[in-house]
């Protein structure tokens, strides 16, 4: 640049010497260098103030995405502020005005019990003053007589001057009643009957306390709802409403005993398919049941195959042929004896369609949360059973009708399966999340977005229930599970609803894919946009014996089939409290 060439020097260090030298001889080029030099320094001076007004220009817009974010921040707290300041006034509108209903309805009934005291008071009165009228009267005849007597007049002159008196009395009566009806009328107006006498002397101030020393608690009645029908029918079974107060002592979950009034004479034996040892246990029991109990034998039309190729010594054995007889089984048969697991007493408990006989299950399966019997004391335990009185846990079923959206009515819907564990509405093969919309008495409950959702039993909350992250409840609890299967939500926890609710589980049209409901693991069916499934639960519960009792069992079957809370004792020679 032309500095660098001002301050140049020569290569004997004369630098003065060369510029001075060189100017006359190149005027015009040293006059073109200084030019150019000029120009530059105002290009450069010129370069400056731009960068530094760019870093301004960045500053102000950080500036001002600052001041937006804060004026953004500010909107949605005010957003936020004014929501929750109309759902503060909303609860205080319904609070006001259930307040008022309260006060309106307590005002009513305030103005019928004056209106009823009064009446009451007016009577009472009215009453007191005719019994004691003839009294009053008697005493002054009385009275009378005694001074007429002592100041020595004759019985004659006594009795004139008592037709007097009476005479006297009849002119003034009516003088009485006037006096009768006002005080009636104070009575009414001022609240304070003349029924209320004073006892034991009592002054005036202590009359005051009367209405608060005669005062009684109140006595009501309670009635069970259901569905809009006022019913009594569990008034003994679970709460006592006698002379009252409400008492729980009778519930319904005690322990239930069986007693049989007439001895059983049939008995159907429900096996596990595929076992050898379970064909030849059976085998073994119809013959022992057959020579030593007389009992009728019924058993599956493949278990009655299975007899019949071993020997023709089982004719005896009943079977049914078609699904009308099978609808006609509670009739016939006494007992039900399971050889399996819980899947053949899942299997039996479906054969009912209403009522079910007793169900006496033996343990040839895995866990066994519902056989509590071992097959090889089967002797000791049926004979047990047979000659009773046997303990029995009354296992509570859902009654499930899907509802199509063609339906012309909720009326108009497919036939009702029961189930004995859970019924399970899942995305099946849909990679999309479920989507139901979920109804309790027709009151909403929530969304279900995740994988579904298991409405279980409680003799099911040990099973699919269980593995999804709900609760184990005795089978004695009558309650309906409510659990979601890997909910697309953290807080979105299982319930348990009580028995008495009916749950709708809808498929709404907005919804990505349909879903699919099995009932007990099979008869898997297809639900559509709009489909509903109804639940709730059956009237016919499933009686299975029990070896001890039901809570017994219960707690056995966790401890052996889950292992639950199953750990090493804490060692005993470790720091100590002292």
């Amino acid at each position: 640049m032309a500095p660098s060439k001002l301050n140049s020097t020569d290569p004997h260090g004369n630098g003065d010497t060369s510029f001075s030298s060189s100017q006359p001889d190149n005027g015009s080029s040293d006059s073109l260098t200084l030019f150019h030099s000029e120009k530059a320094v105002q290009e450069l001076l010129q370069q400056t103030p731009i960068q530094q007004t760019d870093d301004h220009l960045i500053e102000f817009s950080e500036a001002l995405r600052t001041v937006a974010k804060a004026l953004r921040r500010a909107a949605e707290g005010k957003a936020s502020a004014q929501a929750e300041a109309a759902e503060w006034k909303r609860r205080f509108e319904l609070e006001r005005a259930r307040n008022q209903q309260l006060e309106h309805k307590g005002n009513n009934i305030c103005e019928m019990l004056q209106s009823w005291w009064t009446q009451t008071s007016i009577y009472n009165a009215r009453g007191m003053i005719r019994l004691m009228l003839p009294c009053l009267v008697c005493w002054e005849v009385w009275e009378e007589r005694n001074r007429r007597v002592s100041e020595g007049k004759s019985p004659g002159e006594c009795n004139a001057d008592i037709d007097a008196q009476r005479v006297e009395n009849s002119t003034n009566q009516p003088m009485q009643r006037n006096e009768t009806n006002e005080l009636s009328e104070n009575c009414s107006t001022n609240g304070l009957c003349s029924h209320e006498i004073l006892h034991d002397g009592e002054t005036d101030s202590q009359a005051k306390a009367v209405p608060n020393r005669i005062m009684k608690k109140a006595s009501f009645k309670l009635s069970w709802r259901c569905k809009g029908d006022i019913s009594d029918q569990h008034k003994h079974d679970i709460v006592s409403f006698e002379r009252g107060n409400i008492t729980a002592a009778g519930r319904s979950s005690k322990q239930i005993s069986l007693k049989w009034e007439s001895d059983p004479q049939t008995v159907l034996i429900m096996t596990k398919p595929n076992s050898t040892s379970v064909r030849i246990l059976c085998a073994e029991m119809v013959r022992w049941l057959k020579e030593h109990k007389k009992l009728n034998i019924y058993v599956e039309p493949r278990v009655m195959g299975e007899l019949l190729s071993e020997s023709s010594y089982f004719n005896f054995v009943h079977t049914w042929k078609d699904e009308k007889e099978v609808l006609s089984l509670h009739t016939k048969v006494d007992l039900v004896v399971t050889l399996g697991g819980d899947g053949t007493v899942l299997w039996a408990a479906s054969m009912f369609k209403g009522p079910v006989p007793p169900i006496v299950p033996f343990s040839l399966g895995s866990l066994g949360f519902m056989t509590p019997f071992y097959s090889e004391h089967y002797r000791d335990c049926l004979d047990s059973v047979l000659r009773g009185p046997i303990s029995i846990t009354l296992r509570h079923r859902l009654q499930c009708y899907v509802i199509r959206d063609a339906a012309k009515n909720e009326y108009e819907m497919e036939e009702p399966i029961l189930v004995l564990n859970e019924v399970t509405i899942d995305r099946g093969i849909s990679s999309f999340l479920t989507n139901l919309e979920c109804y309790c008495d027709n009151s909403f409950v929530t969304c279900v977005q995740g994988d579904g959702l298991i409405l279980s039993t409680t003799s099911g909350s040990t099973a699919y229930s269980l593995a999804a992250g709900g609760s184990m409840v005795h089978p004695q609890v009558p309650g309906i599970l409510f659990t979601p299967i890997c909910p697309h939500s953290l807080s979105f926890r299982p319930l348990i609803l009580p028995e008495h609710v009916t749950i709708r589980v809808q498929v709404p049209f907005n919804s990505r894919s349909p879903a699919w409901a099995s009932f007990d693991g099979k008869d898997r069916k297809q639900l559509a946009a709009g489909d509903a499934l109804v639940c709730s639960m059956a009237p016919w519960p499933v009686p299975t014996a029990c070896q001890i009792d039901s809570t017994n069992d219960f707690l056995r079957s966790i401890h052996d089939g889950l292992h639950w809370n199953l750990r090493k004792t804490q060692s005993f020679d470790g720091p100590r409290d002292l």
